[in-house]
């Protein structure tokens, strides 16, 4: 396997919206047909180390989803003189022919690692008849161009984890159905990460440091002076337990249980601007958790991370019992301590 390390960090530090060569292919992405490859769009001036185009941007999320220890390269494409509506608790309303790429990857950056960086699958979420289609695209072997992927797959493979240890993973790529398990939203396929309460946050682009929602309203992109109560990372330990935990909830389980989410049945609301303790999962009893509720009676018990339903799923790696129940392997060790110490404190 080639080494694709220094390009993509070099990228991730260092890469300008403004020193670009190549041009995204607009007719492609609005055509009828789906690309067999993920160069034929043109999104990427240089594919292998992920090196955008004119037009495409990068991006990052304050606290991003929980994809087995991924990491994620972000970018989003919108058309010439395209305009996206601000919508206080959605993600922003964007235009025709916008795109939003993500590639997940093992960069494996850490200094003892020997174990080259790997690029795994890239995901595109594309607008277009005034819907947004999902379509994703597994790296071949070769590192060099990624393939429509319409069945899903699961990668064996071995990344460096946060203790510079070498670990297994069995990394599933969902099928073109089980998208749409997190992304639907009143039975219709939306986007997830960037609201504007998650983009409001500094980003290092190569012509310096700019807030992003200043960037894309210098880019034409957005109105001016969209300020709103901006998510917290939730692994700045400065910040309160509460912050940290309900952005945690909100980014890793508040796409499916909300109101017209695929858990909205449930009645469990986990949305960062949740506020009905019943909702949050307080003393509230599961609606038909099964053998998944482990005999616990309550999703949250204050003080009792043990006998609460929704730590208790967190934890689990059964697929009948786990949550979220799609999108990992791996237990989120981080992020369940996290909200063990949120419950045992409320």
């Amino acid at each position: 396997m080639k080494d694709y390390k220094k390009k993509l960090l070099f990228f991730f530090c260092f890469f300008s919206f403004n020193i670009l060569f190549a041009n995204v292919n607009d007719s492609i992405v609005l055509g009828d047909k789906t690309p067999k490859k993920l160069s034929d769009y043109g999104f990427f001036d240089d594919l292998v180390s992920q090196s955008p185009s004119k037009g495409v941007l990068p991006y990052d999320l304050i606290s991003p989803l929980f994809s087995d220890y991924t990491d994620k390269i972000r970018f989003i494409y919108i058309p010439e003189k395209g305009f996206a509506e601000y919508r206080p608790h959605e993600v922003f309303n964007f235009p025709e022919g916008s795109v939003l790429i993500k590639t997940f990857a093992y960069l494996n950056d850490h200094s003892e690692s020997n174990l080259d960086a790997q690029l795994l699958e890239t995901r595109l979420l594309i607008k277009k008849n005034n819907k947004w289609k999902n379509v994703s695209y597994i790296w071949n072997e070769e590192q060099n161009d990624a393939f429509l992927s319409i069945a899903g797959k699961t990668i064996s493979t071995q990344f460096v984890n946060i203790e510079g240890a070498i670990q297994d993973v069995r990394y599933r790529v969902p099928n073109i159905n089980q998208c749409k398990e997190c992304h639907q939203r009143n039975k219709s396929i939306k986007p997830i990460g960037p609201k504007a309460r998650n983009l409001d946050k500094d980003y290092s682009y190569e012509d310096g440091v700019m807030n992003q929602l200043d960037k894309w309203h210098n880019n034409g992109w957005i109105k001016k002076d969209i300020r709103v109560e901006a998510m917290t990372d939730w692994t700045n330990t400065l910040a309160s337990m509460n912050a940290r935990s309900r952005s945690y909830l909100d980014i890793n389980c508040g796409h499916c249980h909300i109101e017209g989410g695929s858990a909205d049945t449930t009645g469990l609301y986990l949305d960062f601007t949740e506020e009905r303790k019943i909702h949050l999962g307080v003393y509230k009893k599961p609606i038909a958790a099964g053998r998944a509720s482990n005999n616990l009676k309550y999703s949250i018990v204050p003080g009792d991370p043990d006998s609460s339903i929704l730590l208790y799923r967190m934890n689990s790696l059964d697929p009948g019992i786990m949550m979220p129940e799609s999108g990992r392997a791996l237990e989120h060790k981080e992020g369940t301590e996290l909200i063990r110490k949120w419950i045992e404190n409320l």
